[in-house]
């Protein structure tokens, strides 16, 4: 460390460094500007970008709507080509309206696109209770079980424990599906959904 014995020391030896590292300095300050300018381009990018995409989730539900078999190629190639939320919406909106045409495995193969699509917990969660159930319905109870595995979050213990006793009911366990019911009338449910497992526990003992 230099020790200054005045200001005329210490002007010196500011000139010297600003000569030795002016260069350098510089450098650093344009890199820094342009950090950020580049930063600010970014999230403008990113604003921008997420506008027209929710534009086109927009386009594609409106089109689903219409039931023409050019927009299922079109929404279809928008989940796989749209990563986040809005691909995952789509995927929702697709899978149903294949599954409302009872064709299953299109229905499965969108919900599975979809939570390639996101990593928001709740909106996973979504897909995978929706692909539970339609594996149930695809008569796969063992696979329906495993997706159900991976949904976690207190909000979804009763949900989660209604179709799994749909899925395990599928397979002939009646007990397993009596006590999934029961976990689920012990849990958070809301009133309706408390008294719907409560009475498939009732029908069982019918």
């Amino acid at each position: 460390m230099e020790i200054y014995e005045n200001e005329n020391d210490q002007m010196e030896a500011v000139k010297r460094f600003f000569a030795e590292n002016g260069k350098a300095l510089l450098v650093g300050v344009v890199i820094g500007i342009g950090a950020l300018l580049g930063w600010r381009y970014w999230n403008n990018h990113k604003a921008d970008s997420a506008m027209v995409t929710s534009q086109e989730y927009q386009k594609v539900v409106t089109s689903l709507n219409g039931d023409k078999p050019d927009t299922l190629a079109s929404a279809k190639k928008f989940v796989t080509d749209t990563q986040g939320s809005y691909g995952a919406f789509a995927a929702l909106e697709l899978a149903q309206q294949y599954a409302d045409k009872s064709e299953l495995a299109k229905a499965a193969a969108q919900l599975q696109q979809g939570l390639k699509n996101t990593k928001d917990a709740n909106l996973q969660a979504v897909l995978s209770l929706r692909l539970a159930r339609i594996q149930i319905q695809q008569k796969q109870a063992d696979d329906a079980l495993k997706t159900l595995d991976v949904v976690k979050g207190e909000g979804w213990k009763a949900i989660v424990a209604d179709v799994r006793g749909e899925a395990l009911l599928s397979k002939g366990d009646r007990k397993g599906a009596r006590d999934a019911w029961s976990q689920g009338v012990a849990s958070n449910a809301s009133p309706a959904l408390r008294e719907m497992m409560q009475m498939k526990i009732n029908n069982l003992s019918s």
